[in-house]
This record gives structure tokens, C-alpha cells and sequence, in this order.
């Protein structure tokens, strides 16, 4: 015990002795660094459990990184600033659409196989100018007030087209009888709890047929800043990003809607933009405020299609023959896979 005693104030007095020589800073240290709380080096925010506090955590790191990424860019834009001329070129930043895995059926605008397949596909007589597209829209079965706005929105969105209301009439039906009135297309609109949720778009009389899901859909009066409702004028089709052979059939099965001459003086345009296999429909109206200065001005409705499948020959569920259908799991398996 005397032993023990002897060796307990040997060491108090060797403490006493480094506090002497480290000074009062070191104490105050020790007792901060006592006080701190100790995280682990592999601490991650979800190991909070108070909420608020995570919340407020999650807040400040956010900031911090907001601060540091600002730091970066005056940073760099000083050095460009500095070297001028010699300053190297920015670097673009990496996107799903530039890292796109190449397609093999990307389409070459001066190949002679693309070129003669347009001069005898289905749409080669519209785009010959030999026939004027005329539309027929239609629903589903006893279709809801939504869908029915949608339908009459977008006969004003297309020229020379006219809905009319299924009432009970299968689709095979319903075709030969456009084909018999000069029809070039059948547009039904599907809904689902009613929301429009699909649409069949059949090119007559010889197909193609294809469906897509439709959602985002937004009417006239759910949109913010539109402007009047849109005239009789024809208007300009934009078709982007359509560069495979599936992706050049569809944007010609859309451009084959309208007519052929747009009337500039309506100043009307619309546009089929697809982005990652999804084609998003605008109308907009430009806004010439001076010579040099020109705005756009959306009419509405907008909406957003992504393709199901595409159908050789007119709509036929049954012994139909499909170019293509979407497959979820084998398709989407590659974020970077795109078809259009």
C-alpha cells in the first residue's frame, strides 16, 4: 500500500510539473477539447435523430459548400481575368445528354438509305405536298371535363382539326370510317381517374400507329403569364433532338399534323423538344418589342409524351406488328440509353 501511495504522488507531481511549463493556454485547451463533443471521422448527418437538428445541420453544410463553390469560381474567374488570352478554355460540365452512349441507328442527314426511305415511307405524300392533313380527336369512353378541355385545346394548337366523342365505339370501327372522309389522323386521348394519361396517335390510311404516356399535363387557365388564346394562323413546328432512325420516324409522324406553310404573320410556334426520350410540347407566341429585342410568350397547353410504342399499319391491339415497344427493365437498365 506504502508502495502504491509512493508511485500515486510521483505522478502528481509529474502532471503538476508539465502544467508548469505548458502554461494556463493548454488547460483552457484540454478543457475545450474535454468539453467537445468527439464524432467519429465517418459521421454522417442521417445519424441525428432529433429532426430539427438535422435539418439545421444539413442547412449550414449546405451553405458552407455554397460558400466554397463561390470561392472557386471568383478564384478561377481571377486567374482567367489575369492570363487573358492564354487562359485555357472552360471545361464543360459532364451531363447525362454529352456522356449519351452512341447509338448505331443515329441518322447521317446526307445518307442515301435515310433519303430513300423518306421518298417512300408512309408521310413521303405529305411532305410531297400532294395532301393537307386534316385531324380527327377523340376520347376514351365517357371521358371527364379535363380531358374534354384538352381535346378542345388542342384542336386550337392544330389546324383543321376536329374532336368528337366517342360513344361507345370500338376503334376498328372508327377508322375506316376517318379513312372514308379524308382523315390523315386519329388522335385519342386516354384517361385515367380523370387525368389524361395516354395517346394514340394513328397516321392514316397505312399507319404508323404509335402510344405514348402523357403526364404534366397543364390547361390554359392553370398556366401563370400566358398570353390570349392563340389565332387561326398556322404555326411554326421546331422538332429537337430527334436524331435515330425511331427518333427521325417520329418527329415526321409530328410534323405531318400541320400544314405544310406556316403564316409568319401569326407569329405562332410549336415545339416537340426531346430530352432523354422524353418530348415536351410547348406553344408559344413571339413578342417583338423593338428591332433588336424579341420575347416569347406561352398559349398553352403544355404537356410532356414519353413512347410506348410504335405500330406498323393502322391501330390493331390483337394481330397488330409493333416496330418497336418499350421495355422497362431491359431498356432502362443504362441511364445513359436513349432511343429517340
Amino acid at each position: 500500500s506504502k508502495k502504491c501511495k509512493g508511485k500515486k504522488e510521483k505522478k502528481k507531481e509529474k502532471r503538476a510539473e508539465e502544467a508548469e511549463e505548458k502554461g494556463p493556454e493548454s488547460e483552457s485547451a484540454e478543457t475545450s477539447s474535454s468539453t467537445r463533443p468527439a464524432l467519429p471521422p465517418t459521421f454522417s448527418l442521417s445519424e441525428i435523430k432529433n429532426k430539427q437538428r438535422r435539418q439545421l445541420m444539413f442547412m449550414k453544410l449546405k451553405q458552407e459548400k455554397r460558400k466554397q463553390k463561390l470561392e472557386l469560381r471568383k478564384k478561377r474567374r481571377k486567374e482567367r481575368e489575369a492570363l487573358g488570352d492564354k487562359a485555357p478554355p472552360k471545361e464543360v460540365p459532364k451531363t447525362i445528354e454529352n456522356q449519351r452512349v452512341y447509338d448505331e441507328t443515329t441518322v447521317d442527314p446526307e445518307d442515301e438509305e435515310v433519303a430513300y426511305d423518306e421518298g417512300t415511307d408512309e408521310f413521303s405524300a405529305y411532305f410531297n405536298k400532294l395532301i393537307n392533313p386534316k385531324v380527327l380527336i377523340t376520347t376514351s369512353d365517357r371521358p371527364r371535363g379535363r380531358t374534354v378541355r384538352f381535346c378542345e385545346q388542342l384542336a386550337t394548337v392544330i389546324p383543321n382539326a376536329h374532336v368528337y366523342y366517342r360513344r361507345g365505339l370500338a376503334l376498328k370501327r372508327v377508322i375506316p370510317q376517318c379513312i372514308s372522309r379524308d382523315f390523315t389522323y386519329l388522335m385519342v386521348i386516354n384517361e385515367d381517374r380523370k387525368v389524361p394519361n395516354g395517346m394514340i396517335l394513328c397516321h392514316l390510311p397505312d399507319g404508323p400507329t404509335a402510344h405514348f404516356k402523357v403526364s404534366s399535363v397543364r390547361l390554359r387557365k392553370e398556366m401563370k403569364r400566358r398570353g390570349k388564346d392563340p389565332t387561326e394562323h398556322y404555326p411554326e413546328v421546331i422538332l429537337n433532338n430527334f436524331t435515330t432512325r425511331l427518333g427521325h420516324s417520329i418527329g415526321r409522324l409530328f410534323a405531318a399534323l400541320f400544314p405544310h406553310d406556316p403564316q409568319f404573320q401569326g407569329r405562332q410556334v410549336a415545339t416537340f423538344h426531346n430530352q432523354r426520350d422524353f418530348i415536351f410540347f410547348r406553344f408559344h407566341r413571339y413578342i417583338f418589342r423593338n428591332e433588336k429585342k424579341v420575347g416569347i410568350q406561352e398559349l398553352g397547353p403544355r404537356f410532356t409524351l414519353k413512347l410506348r410504342s410504335l405500330q406498323k399499319g393502322t391501330f390493331d391491339s390483337k394481330f397488330g406488328e409493333y416496330e418497336w415497344v418499350h421495355k422497362r427493365h431491359e431498356m432502362d437498365s443504362n441511364r445513359r440509353k436513349f432511343h429517340l
